[in-house]
């Protein structure tokens, strides 16, 4: 958070993406300004006059967002402002979960819409293990249904100094950074996008299936016969037609390949053809 702070104050870009220069506000409510100073100290030699912290604040229920807006009298030229950490501007509530996670980020979102600006807003993850990333973040989905954007960074491991960045929203595609902790800051190592993370999802045997098909205008056999043609042994025939019907209107049509199967006493028949007018 403090490497993007300085980067939006200064106008600089982070990880070759382009920022808007602008004022800074960094609500680092975990910390001391000592502590700030010594981390700030190692990333620049000169921070720029767009750059204001903030140790302490009011809770979202007891004038956090007046706080706010008197600060954007004062500098109306703010381009982020970053609320480190969530729980430190919450207050307990009897309320449901879920309405009191999602009215907290609300009236954060309504605040940065207001006002054109960007409101970052640092939470923790659980613990527990999830095949959704997103699925790890603390409380309900409350918090991550009423944000435009959601980003997850996510350790290989305690000790490890390499790191995911898991990005998705309403008006962005999904994202994966790959990233490595070196002299107090985050380094980007790789960016991959939705179009090529749903590129290296399909099975490879796929793959080898569109080059089976070079040269031939149709194929009709069994999905044991078509791993056979295609020398494959390491995948059983009903994946192959699970896979199959999973990219047939995308990937294959996108390889000029239609697919169908039909049912005959013999078993399943799957019927390949190479369209020229797709």
């Amino acid at each position: 958070m403090l490497k993007l702070c300085l980067c939006v104050s200064q106008g600089i870009p982070l990880w070759d993406m382009p920022t808007q220069e602008g004022d800074v506000l960094y609500l680092c409510l975990e910390d001391t300004f000592c502590r700030i100073q010594d981390r700030l100290f190692r990333l620049t030699d000169e921070a720029s006059g767009r750059l204001h912290f903030a140790v302490a604040s009011d809770k979202l229920s007891d004038g956090l967002i007046v706080q706010l807006e008197d600060y954007l009298k004062e500098y109306p030229d703010s381009r982020l402002i970053v609320i480190d950490t969530l729980q430190k501007v919450r207050t307990a509530s009897k309320d449901n979960a879920y309405a009191s996670d999602y009215g907290d980020i609300s009236l954060i979102k309504d605040f940065a819409d207001r006002h054109s600006l960007a409101v970052v807003v640092v939470h923790h993850i659980r613990k527990q293990n999830d095949s959704d990333v997103f699925n790890k973040v603390s409380g309900t989905t409350g918090l991550t249904g009423s944000a435009d954007a959601t980003f997850v960074l996510e350790q290989e491991s305690r000790a490890s100094n390499a790191a995911k960045l898991y990005v998705t929203g309403r008006d962005m595609p999904y994202q994966e950074f790959t990233l490595r902790f070196r002299d107090c800051s985050w380094e980007l190592v790789e960016r991959k996008e939705q179009e090529q993370l749903a590129k290296e999802a399909i099975p490879d045997v796929l793959f080898r299936l569109v080059d089976f098909m070079q040269g031939r205008e149709e194929w009709t056999g069994t999905a044991t016969e078509l791993l056979e043609a295609l020398g494959e042994i390491e995948t059983a025939a009903n994946v192959l037609t699970k896979w199959m019907n999973e990219y047939r209107l995308d990937f294959l049509l996108e390889n000029h390949i239609r697919y169908d199967f039909s049912r005959r006493s013999s078993g399943r028949m799957i019927s390949l053809a190479v369209a020229t007018d797709i």
